[in-house]
């Protein structure tokens, strides 16, 4: 508890702070343990840049859960391309199942019928797996997300991963993020340009009308809003 604590107390101390400031400092204390997660979406790629601009040999990793869009492969290795990353630095994590695997085991389209099941299979199970070899991760997640990430700490402990997460964004609006792609000049995903504020999987994806919440376009028809990944 008294661990917690202190991680909440040092967390706190980064409110006034600005990202890369929470960045080398985050890197610093775990440096060697510390991993990227990066779905390659806009706040992922803006994390990209500023942990390249610290310590250019952090990972990262990504859950691909082979439902992907061909944007966000794209996406993908532009950044690779961008920041010269080396394949031991970009890990790609996969379910267990192939895709037809899990079909033969849970039937056709299992995320229309069990998004939640789909995602455990998909994207928690593998996230489970790529973060035992770390004692800290960073992640996109920011307050103005979702209901759900309102209460999120700039660093807290990880309850249900067992290890520290790192949330450098947690204050930032939508248009902190798009002011710092644009003055760095940072690859993104085109399809954010075709109003997918939120990019998940192909099946579970589409894009959001004007007004609407930025995850609405998650798991249409679902009363769901997270894939499990920053739930405790």
């Amino acid at each position: 508890m008294a661990a917690i604590k202190e991680l909440k107390s040092w967390g706190d101390s980064f409110e006034t702070k600005q990202p890369q400031d929470v960045v080398a400092a985050v890197i610093e204390r775990y440096r060697g343990k510390i991993v990227l997660a990066c779905s390659f979406g806009a706040e992922d790629v803006v994390l990209v840049d500023m942990v390249q601009r610290v310590d250019p040999s952090v990972p990262l990793f990504y859950l691909d859960t082979e439902f992907l869009f061909p944007e966000t492969y794209v996406t993908r290795d532009r950044v690779i391309e961008r920041y010269g990353l080396k394949p031991a630095q970009v890990i790609q994590m996969k379910s267990l199942l192939t895709p037809q695997k899990q079909t033969e085991e849970y039937g056709h389209a299992l995320w229309s019928r069990e998004p939640d099941r789909c995602c455990q299979l998909r994207k928690v199970e593998p996230l489970t797996r790529v973060l035992r070899g770390y004692e800290a991760w960073i992640t996109g997640i920011r307050r103005d997300q979702a209901p759900s990430r309102a209460n999120a700490g700039i660093v807290e402990w990880d309850q249900k991963f067992e290890l520290v997460k790192i949330n450098p964004l947690a204050r930032w609006s939508w248009n902190d993020v798009w002011t710092y792609i644009k003055v760095y000049e940072v690859p993104y995903n085109p399809l954010h340009d075709q109003h997918y504020p939120s990019i998940g999987c192909t099946h579970c994806t589409a894009p959001v009308a004007p007004g609407e919440d930025p995850r609405a376009g998650r798991w249409k028809n679902f009363a769901k809003t997270e894939c499990g990944l920053h739930k405790s």
